[in-house]
This record gives C-alpha cells, sequence and structure tokens, in this order.
C-alpha cells in the first residue's frame, strides 16, 4: 500500500459537494465555540447578557449544542463519508446534485433550528432541542445527502468490502431512521408520561451510537491504514464490532435514569448494554492501534480521537452502575461525558480526517503548516483542560450535594472556580477553530485562484485496489 498522497479523477469530479459540507461544518464549528463560550461564561456570572432575552443560558446552552451536533458533526461527518463511499467504490459520487441540494437545505435547517431556539422554540430534550418544524426538513436534506453514498455503497465495483464502508453506510442510513422515531413519539403522536424521557433518552444516545460515532469511526477505519501503510491489525474481528455497536449501542440510553420512575428493566439492560459495548469498542482499539505510533497531524488528531472513544466507552460503563451514578448523576461530570464523546472523540476523529482528506479533495498541500500546528496544540490543551475543569466542578457538586449539611449556594461558590477554567478552556478552543477554519478557507479558495498544475500525482492504482 502506498502512503504517498494521492490526488485522483474521482477526487477532482466529486469535490463540490464535499467542499460545500465541509466550508459549511467548520464555519458552524466557530458559530458553536462563540456560543459555548458564552455559555460558559454564564455559569460562574449570570449577568452575562442578563438582559438579552435570545442568549439566556438555556437558550444559548442549547443553541450551542445544535450548532456543534448538526452543524459541525453533520456537515463533516456527511463529507467524509461522501468521500470514503465514492473512493473505495472506484468511480465518482453519483447524484452529485441531490447531495448539494441537500446540503443546502441542510444548513438552512440548522440555521432555522439555531434561530427557532434563540426566540423560544426549543424542545428542551438533549441533542434534540432542534424546534419541531425542523426536523421534515433536517429528514429530507440528509436523505438528499444520503442518497448519492449509498449510491457509492450499492455500485461498488467490488463486492469485497471495508470497515470504513459499513460504518459510512449504516450512519447515512441509520439517522433519517432514529429522526422518524423520535419525531413521531415525541411529537406527532406525542406519548405520556415516563415514556417520554425513555424515548428522549433512546434518541440521545443512539444520535451517538448509530449515527456520529460510526461516521467518525468510518473516515478513522479509512485514513488510520492509507496513513501507515500497513494492513489493520486483527481486522477479521471487524465486522464483530460493527455488529456489536448496531444492535447493542441503542440500548444504553436507559443509563440516564438510573434512580427515575421507570421500570428497573430499563437501566438494568443498559447497564448490560454498556459492558458489552466494551467489547466493540476493544476491538476498535484493536484495529487502530497503528494510529498510535504513527506520524502526521490527521494520526495524531485520530490517535487523540481514538483515546477519548475508548476512556468514554470505559465511563459509560461505570457511571452505569448504581454505586457510581449515585456520585455522578446531576453534577458536571455529565457534562465532562458529553464534552468527551463530542468533542473529545468525533470532533477530533474527524478534524484527522480532514487532514488527510482536503489536499486529496482540492490537490493542493494545506496552506499554513503553522496553523496545523497551532490547531493541534490549541486543541489538545483546550479539551483536556476543559475536561479537568468539569470533574473539578463534579468533585465539589458531588461532596455538597451528598451532605445536606452544606448549603447550595457554597456548591456554587466552591465550583465556580473551576467554571473559570472550562470558561477559559473554551476560549482556546475556539481560537483553535478558529486557526483551523482560516487555514481551510485558504487552502480550498486555491483551487478557485490557482490553475497550476495538482501538487499531488494521480496514483498507478484505483483506491478500491490499492485500499
Amino acid at each position: 500500500m502506498s502512503t504517498r498522497p494521492e490526488y485522483t479523477p474521482i477526487d477532482a469530479a466529486s469535490r463540490w459537494p464535499l467542499l460545500l459540507l465541509l466550508v459549511k461544518g467548520i464555519g458552524w464549528l466557530v458559530v458553536a465555540g462563540i456560543l459555548s463560550l458564552t455559555a460558559s461564561i454564564q455559569l460562574h456570572t449570570p449577568g452575562f447578557l442578563s438582559g438579552c432575552p435570545l442568549f439566556t443560558y438555556g437558550r444559548t446552552a442549547a443553541m450551542a449544542e445544535t450548532a456543534f451536533v448538526y452543524g459541525w458533526l453533520g456537515n463533516a461527518g456527511l463529507a467524509l463519508a461522501l468521500w470514503t463511499l465514492g473512493r473505495l467504490a472506484g468511480e465518482p459520487l453519483r447524484a452529485q446534485s441531490w447531495a448539494l441540494g441537500g446540503a443546502v437545505f441542510w444548513n438552512l435547517a440548522v440555521f432555522g433550528a439555531v434561530v427557532g431556539i434563540a426566540v423560544g422554540d426549543a424542545t428542551g430534550f438533549e441533542l434534540l432541542g432542534l424546534p419541531r418544524y425542523v426536523h421534515l426538513l433536517m429528514f429530507f436534506s440528509y436523505a438528499s445527502v444520503a442518497v448519492s453514498g449509498l449510491l457509492a455503497w450499492s455500485g461498488r465495483l467490488r463486492q469485497v468490502s471495508y470497515a470504513s464502508q459499513w460504518y459510512a453506510a449504516a450512519a447515512l442510513f441509520l439517522f433519517p431512521w432514529i429522526l422518524s422515531i423520535a419525531h413521531v413519539m415525541l411529537f406527532t403522536a406525542p406519548v405520556r408520561g415516563v415514556l417520554q424521557p425513555i424515548v428522549a433518552g433512546w434518541y440521545a444516545q443512539s444520535a451517538w451510537t448509530l449515527w456520529l460515532a460510526p461516521l467518525a469511526l468510518g473516515a478513522a477505519y479509512y485514513v488510520v491504514p492509507r496513513v501507515t501503510g500497513r494492513v489493520l491489525p486483527s481486522y477479521e474481528f471487524a465486522a464483530l464490532g460493527f455488529w456489536c455497536l448496531i444492535f447493542v449501542g441503542g440500548l444504553t440510553g436507559g443509563r440516564h435514569l438510573l434512580g427515575g420512575p421507570v421500570p428497573a428493566w430499563i437501566p438494568s439492560l443498559a447497564v448490560v448494554s454498556c459492558a458489552l459495548l466494551l467489547f466493540h469498542t476493544f476491538i476498535v482499539l484493536l484495529n487502530l492501534r497503528g494510529a498510535f505510533t504513527g506520524s502526521g497531524t490527521a494520526l495524531k488528531f485520530i490517535s487523540f480521537g481514538l483515546a477519548a472513544y475508548v476512556l468514554g466507552a470505559l465511563a459509560d460503563a461505570l457511571t452505569s452502575l448504581h454505586g457510581v451514578a449515585l456520585h455522578t448523576q446531576f453534577t458536571y461530570f455529565d457534562e465532562a461525558q458529553k464534552q468527551l464523546a463530542l468533542y473529545g472523540a468525533a470532533s477530533t476523529l474527524l478534524i484527522g480526517a480532514i487532514y488527510f482528506a482536503l489536499p486529496r479533495i482540492t490537490g493542493k498541500a494545506w496552506f499554513s503548516a503553522g496553523l496545523v500546528r497551532a490547531h493541534l496544540v490549541l486543541t489538545v490543551v483546550g479539551i483536556l483542560l476543559l475536561l479537568v475543569s468539569l470533574l473539578g466542578a463534579h468533585a465539589v457538586q458531588s461532596q455538597g450535594l451528598l451532605d445536606a449539611a452544606v448549603p447550595f449556594a457554597d456548591i456554587v461558590r466552591d465550583s465556580r472556580p473551576w467554571l473559570l477554567a472550562a470558561s477559559f478552556a473554551q476560549m482556546i478552543l475556539l481560537f483553535g477553530s478558529i486557526a483551523f477554519l482560516a487555514n481551510f478557507y485558504t487552502t480550498a479558495c486555491e483551487i478557485l485562484l490557482v490553475s497550476e498544475p495538482a501538487v499531488f500525482q494521480a496514483p498507478a492504482a484505483q483506491e478500491t485496489h490499492a485500499a
């Protein structure tokens, strides 16, 4: 397998929907960073923007989550899934007009959701704060983009398929399914009483295990062997890890309902499912461990994201136990877990894949190596500082909430220094996102302004034979 950068005719013929999705996604990443910093400041300084009803804490936090998950992770994940499936199919993407149109309307839906949340139309559900009137637009626009990827999957030149294709195709198919079920059961024909948090918890967990994680893992499974130039170790187990995630991942949502007024079998099933999901995590680590010994910016991001993915799975399994959940529920530990999964794992895995993919999509090297290094350092430092800060605030909360003699005002006061550190971490992450945005836009715009030949030569073999 050649490790030389390759610029194929497939990349040239399929670049426009990919660049549109990536440009929009990185733009949303910066917007999410600004909103996350605003919400973080409001936690320790409640007077910040208190006179502006559009930016109260509840609305700002929901807007930040929506912009990050659906704007950044959704766009970037779709672009990399299409790129991976197109390359491994051995031919340019088909139905590109569907993908372009879907990308435009997907981002219009995200913009409408952010505006809707700002004016008070948020639903209040985790990872589903989107106003109900944008759900159908998101469903059809996502499906429109997915058509191009699924055609590449079904029309591939070889019958042999790869793990990167399994994860990418599963993510393209499963998200419309889980969104439609949640929309019907929570909004169109809403269930009542205790069933609502059960459905909401199932959607939040499924959005992670059946959509975002497969998008990120599909990109990692493609990039790691291409960069290292080696076959993935223990690859014969990859199918077991994939099907374990698909069948078990959605059953872990009950871990959020420990101690709640729900049937006891639901949290118990989540405990067992979290333990079973460790098998999937172990196989992913076994397959992709070469990322830790490789070199290059792409592998550095992917190795960090892989470590966060494994650590997050271990944390999920531990906090699903009643004895541990007693100390972690209703504290900042939940927020630390969410940041570890979304920013530490999914986001860094996708960023690493983008650093590998963009030069091959555009035929141009990254504009600034300095901005690449700055982005890597700022992202890693920002995520680590954010996790440490939230865990410190959790320790203060946990100790105080379990002691009835401690006034709640004292808990708030003692956790404030940790929240200040979390705001500083959000600022570092925002600076890293701005560096990423500037470098990406400058690199992508070169294909419009410069007509010189591509800096990468075409490969001697099709990607399907080299994978």
